[in-house]
């Protein structure tokens, strides 16, 4: 692959995501009953992230769950015969409260889909939102993120990584392009 351009760099990253943590409390008109949960991998510590700023501005802590997909992936016959199962920790029960998925990228729409099989087997919440912090287009399922931290028209041959300091030693979000065969 062929780097292209920084899309977001540190600083953006963190206005987005308080930008976004901010619209979330307008949404739920408040903290009561909000909990928060990252799909593995990069959607958990964003959404650490996130509780942080609401925590700093509302004065109240707001859970964080952690999700696994993998079970619940349309291709999960296409990544072999033993998939990576990681962990799913909701430390809080889902019924009647507003949830926050947080992704790192919303493409094709089959991650969000999955998180939501995987969080309905675990309970059933009063409401679900989807927070990620870029969103590329090329939807392939009906579904639009409730927040976006940046919106990115990229093309097929393109690919959108989103490294954060917790898993890759930095933050920012870069744009690659796929290497003609």
């Amino acid at each position: 692959m062929r780097f292209k351009a920084e899309l977001m760099n540190a600083e953006e990253m963190r206005r987005a995501l308080y930008r976004i943590a901010h619209e979330i409390v307008e949404a739920n008109k408040g903290v009561e009953g909000l909990a928060l949960v990252g799909i593995h991998t990069r959607g958990i510590p964003l959404a650490k992230r996130m509780a942080r700023f609401i925590q700093e501005f509302e004065g109240e802590e707001v859970p964080v769950g952690i999700l696994d997909i993998t079970l619940y992936r349309d291709d999960l016959s296409e990544i072999g015969h033993r998939p990576q199962v990681r962990e799913t920790r909701i430390p809080f029960d889902l019924t009647n409260r507003a949830i926050v998925l947080v992704d790192d990228v919303l493409y094709t729409g089959r991650t969000a889909r999955a998180a939501l099989d995987a969080l309905m087997d675990l309970g059933r919440p009063r409401r679900i939102y989807l927070a990620v912090l870029v969103d590329r287009g090329h939807r392939e399922l009906p579904i639009r993120a409730d927040f976006v931290g940046k919106n990115v028209p990229t093309a097929k041959n393109e690919v959108v990584k989103v490294k954060v300091a917790e898993v890759d030693g930095e933050d920012r979000v870069e744009l690659w392009e796929k290497e003609e065969a």
